[in-house]
């Protein structure tokens, strides 16, 4: 599971052009480049948490839409079991908003 920056208090949604606050993870991954526990993730608002999962979902991406509360709380279990060092910051892509 890629982490989500959970210092930022601003998380945004992922969305092309949108500042709107996130409420979900859209993770996901690409088989063909990805191994298939590896998932990378957008964040979504609840507007745009149906157009990112069906662009994903229509190219076999789509792994799981979790809240972003959720999806952190997993993370701090995973990385409190994971030991120093774990959790460490990866970037948000933006994808295009249809």
């Amino acid at each position: 599971m890629d982490p989500v920056n959970t210092a930022d208090p601003a998380l945004l949604c992922s969305a092309k052009g949108c500042r709107a606050p996130a409420v979900w993870v859209v993770a996901w991954n690409n088989p063909k480049l990805h191994t298939p526990e590896r998932r990378k993730t957008w964040l979504a608002c609840d507007e745009h948490r149906e157009y990112l999962s069906r662009f994903l979902s229509l190219r076999g991406f789509l792994k799981e839409v979790v809240t972003l509360a959720d999806w952190q709380d997993a993370e701090k279990s995973a990385a409190r079991d994971a030991g120093p060092g774990a959790g460490q910051e990866a970037g948000k892509g933006e994808p295009e908003n249809g």
